[in-house]
């Protein structure tokens, strides 16, 4: 049974997502730089409001790319074998013990592990899949993906609409670290 959820999200009820940014797949990921640019920009925005930080990887897919991985402080990544990151046991059980109402996805592949982890997710959990922060081999994958996360539920962002939102207003010391973050 879904829970609702407020409509604008508040920063200490977020967790950012950061799935499968692996070497060996990002090779083949049409329009990867721009996910991966918008991804270190989350991340450093994440850690400066204090908005904790899960990685997870595709088994035998390589390690996460380096500019990912460096950023997270080299948090330690949740392999997986399933497509959902829900239904990996470790998962979910890290993801329980933050305390988070609100999940913002971002990662490879939109139409494959995202589509899937955000669908299983809104069971519990307000979804925020950020656009310009996810890729697919095809952009007509991802395309279609974001339609149908959009038709179940899950809302769909962008990483500047995104930041603006946490930070609530200008003029205040949090909003003038995160500037950077911005541009």
């Amino acid at each position: 049974m879904k829970t609702s959820f407020a409509a604008l999200l508040k920063k200490e009820d977020c967790a950012l997502l950061v799935i499968d940014v692996q070497e060996k797949l990002v090779r083949v990921i049409d329009g990867v730089d721009k996910s991966i640019k918008n991804i270190v920009r989350l991340i450093r925005f994440s850690k400066s409001v204090d908005i904790p930080v899960v990685l997870t990887e595709q088994e035998n897919l390589g390690e996460t790319v380096k500019e990912i991985w460096v950023e997270t402080g080299h948090v330690h990544p949740i392999s997986k074998i399933t497509f959902s990151c829900f239904a990996s046991e470790e998962f979910c059980r890290h993801i329980k013990n933050l305390k988070k109402k609100n999940l913002i996805v971002t990662g490879i592949e939109t139409h494959i592990c995202v589509t899937q982890t955000a669908l299983d997710g809104i069971r519990e959990y307000g979804v925020h899949v950020v656009s310009d922060a996810v890729a697919s081999r095809s952009i007509e994958d991802k395309v279609v993906a974001l339609d149908r996360l959009k038709q179940n539920d899950v809302t769909i962002t962008t990483t500047e609409m995104l930041m603006y939102e946490l930070l609530t207003k200008a003029g205040t010391d949090e909003f003038r670290k995160a500037l950077g973050f911005l541009k």
